[in-house]
């Protein structure tokens, strides 16, 4: 239990204003809540097992350079996808609101991507090195999903108040920092 509450505490104070906690309201603000946080929880509990796994063979973190250097691409990619935009006939849009999968997907794959090689990993990583694999796993994770809930919050509530073209605006912009900060982060590095 002490490793459960240690990394809860630990991932959610890191996540605090990192760039995902910002995805977050971003793609709060486009989807629904719901599928929002569930793809977020499926990309940080896949992400945060393969941490621990890390963390518990080798007890120590490892080069995540080239790993931030292609996810920072990929972001680049992400916002010229989001600016171009996509055009639904009136069938394709009632089956995106009627389906969830689409939120889900995107929220899944965003996220496992920000978080390869980011500093929550890095610290589960280093928290599995010294304590139980059990208990960091379930608590980073929860911990993430706690501090991304309260930006869904946020950027839920924003959804109603912003316009669809500014949404997508601000999403590219948000992508296109979170792409140049991984590729910095990889030069840096």
């Amino acid at each position: 239990m002490s490793a459960f509450f240690l990394s809860f505490g630990v991932i959610f104070v890191a996540e605090l204003g990192d760039k995902s906690q910002l995805m977050a309201m971003t793609f709060a603000a486009r989807y629904r809540a719901m599928p929002v946080l569930i793809g977020i929880t499926i990309a940080t509990a896949i992400t945060h097992a393969i941490s621990v796994a890390i963390g518990a063979v080798l007890g120590a973190s490892i080069p995540t350079e080239t790993i931030a250097l292609l996810a920072g691409v990929a972001f680049l990619g992400f916002a010229a996808w989001t600016l171009k935009g996509d055009e639904l006939t009136d069938e394709e849009a009632q089956k995106a609101d009627r389906s969830n999968r689409t939120a889900i997907i995107a929220a899944s794959v965003a996220f496992f991507l920000a978080e390869l090689g980011d500093k929550t990993m890095l610290a589960t990583i280093t928290l599995a090195t010294k304590e139980g694999v059990v208990g960091t796993w379930a608590g980073s994770t929860l911990g993430m999903v706690a501090a991304d809930a309260l930006a869904i919050l946020v950027g839920y509530h924003l959804k109603s108040r912003l316009p669809e073209k500014a949404i997508r605006i601000g999403a590219a912009v948000a992508f296109v920092l979170f792409g140049i900060l991984l590729i910095a982060e990889a030069i840096s590095g």
